[in-house]
């Protein structure tokens, strides 16, 4: 098999395994038997955490070296479009639940919620703000690269620990096993991505540099 062809199947392959990781809680918490008989709005808002929550753990690997899933040129576009789509299901998340239940997530907003998990939800979703706000406006407010990356993933680890918490400290719809596993994903894929971008590619470009 010629060199092509085995990295085809190698990012075929972990094209596969990122996949059945990411939809594995999904579609546990969308055949749970608690979603039968609630409504609308707060089986959209659930979902949409669900969906978010895997997303977090795909966009990481969306710029990684390994596996290799897309090259470096589409992963960076994929990486920006992947966060557009986590802010876009957060907002339903949250959207949706306040619909639902305006009195308990103004509490949640207000960090006056009985509930653990909700701080670490706001936390997560400040984070996310941040995270989205820095993106928009990093060439306009002319941050340095090397800071703006630094910055980049201090909030991404924050934004995705912080939501790990949450999700785990919820009793819900969630399956247990698969809710762990995309939550300990997520967290390995975002701190592996903030290695790599921040002290890894840095040291192979100065040992570069030294080898020339």
């Amino acid at each position: 098999m010629s060199r092509a062809g085995a990295d085809g199947g190698r990012r075929i392959a972990a094209w596969f395994l990122v996949a059945a990781i990411a939809a594995a809680p999904v579609i546990a918490a969308g055949l749970s038997p608690l979603l039968g008989g609630r409504e609308l709005l707060w089986l959209t808002g659930g979902m949409a955490g669900v969906v978010a929550l895997s997303l977090l753990f795909v966009q990481p690997l969306l710029m990684a070296a390994a596996p290799p899933l897309l090259a470096a040129r589409d992963g960076i576009r994929w990486h920006r479009l992947c966060g557009i789509a986590i802010v876009a299901a957060v907002a339903l998340h949250v959207g949706a639940l306040y619909a639902y239940s305006p009195e308990d997530v103004t509490d949640t907003l207000l960090l006056v919620a009985p509930t653990p998990f909700s701080v670490y939800g706001v936390i997560s979703l400040w984070c996310l703000v941040l995270t989205a706000v820095l993106a928009a406006t990093r060439r306009a407010m002319r941050l340095d690269f090397r800071l703006w990356r630094i910055l980049h993933s201090i909030l991404a680890v924050s934004v995705v620990g912080a939501g790990a918490i949450h999700a785990i400290l919820i009793e819900g719809a969630m399956e247990e096993y698969s809710k762990l596993a995309i939550c300990i994903a997520a967290m390995a894929a975002t701190t592996a991505g903030a290695l790599e971008v921040n002290v890894l590619a840095p040291l192979r470009r100065r040992r570069a540099v030294r080898g020339t």
